[in-house]
């Protein structure tokens, strides 16, 4: 009998040579591959703009907010007038603050003259001229935040607000507490700066010619706030 290990060992040894001089021509292949993945990645990287994670610049929490605004007085039972005040917040953190403010405003109405042309045997004393005075107290929630990149260059951080509280409105013609809630944005600039725009509606019970009115007042107004420390 032949033996046919000879044959299987040449067999053997083509196959072997065969994978071997694959990888060779294989691995220059690859390495051209990674080179040329490694160059197109750095092309992209370099040709493009990362904004990344930009710090906050501006945080109001532990800080005291004074502001001072003025805006439009929309009256439900009497004629709508300005507003002009102040506000002072401290925030806990940078969701919730507390707010105390003042307003001026004045209340008048043409029902007075409107009724003594219609009933000129009832001649009303008291006139519905006269100015008020509005203190009120708010907790207010900042609910969302976001940034605005103004044409490519410096970013503006800004936020939306609720506000829920109570006060007196003092005009002679209110009777008891008045609630107060509405939503606001704040526009942050620099570390100390903000310019805000507030809406609130004022629930109260007002008497107008000896009849008395639960009412809803509007009141929209626009300012500009200070904090400090300055230094954030």
């Amino acid at each position: 009998m032949r033996r046919a290990w000879p044959s299987r060992c040449r067999t053997t040894s083509v196959v072997i040579g065969a994978v071997l001089g694959a990888a060779v021509l294989a691995a220059p292949s690859r390495a051209d591959a990674q080179c040329v993945d490694e160059e197109l990645k750095q092309e992209l990287v370099g040709g493009r703009h990362y904004r990344g994670v930009q710090p906050r610049l501006f945080t109001k929490a532990f800080r005291h907010e004074l502001s001072a605004m003025g805006g439009y007085y929309a009256a439900d039972l009497y004629s709508s007038s300005w507003v002009a005040g102040g506000a002072y917040t401290f925030h806990f953190s940078e969701d919730l603050g507390l707010e105390a403010s003042f307003q001026l405003t004045r209340f008048r109405t043409a029902a007075t003259d409107s009724y003594e042309r219609r009933y000129p045997q009832v001649q009303v004393e008291e006139r519905t001229d006269r100015p008020g005075r509005l203190y009120f107290g708010h907790l207010v929630w900042s609910f969302a935040y976001g940034k605005l990149r103004w044409m490519g260059g410096g970013i503006t951080r800004f936020d939306f607000n609720a506000a829920l509280g109570a006060g007196v409105t003092d005009d002679s013609t209110s009777q008891g507490l008045t609630g107060s809630f509405g939503l606001g944005t704040k526009w942050y600039f620099g570390k100390w700066f903000a310019v805000r725009v507030d809406v609130r509606d004022r629930i109260l019970k007002q008497t107008l010619i000896g009849e008395e009115h639960i009412v809803n007042d509007i009141v929209l107004t626009g300012g500009v706030s200070i904090f400090f420390p300055f230094g954030g």
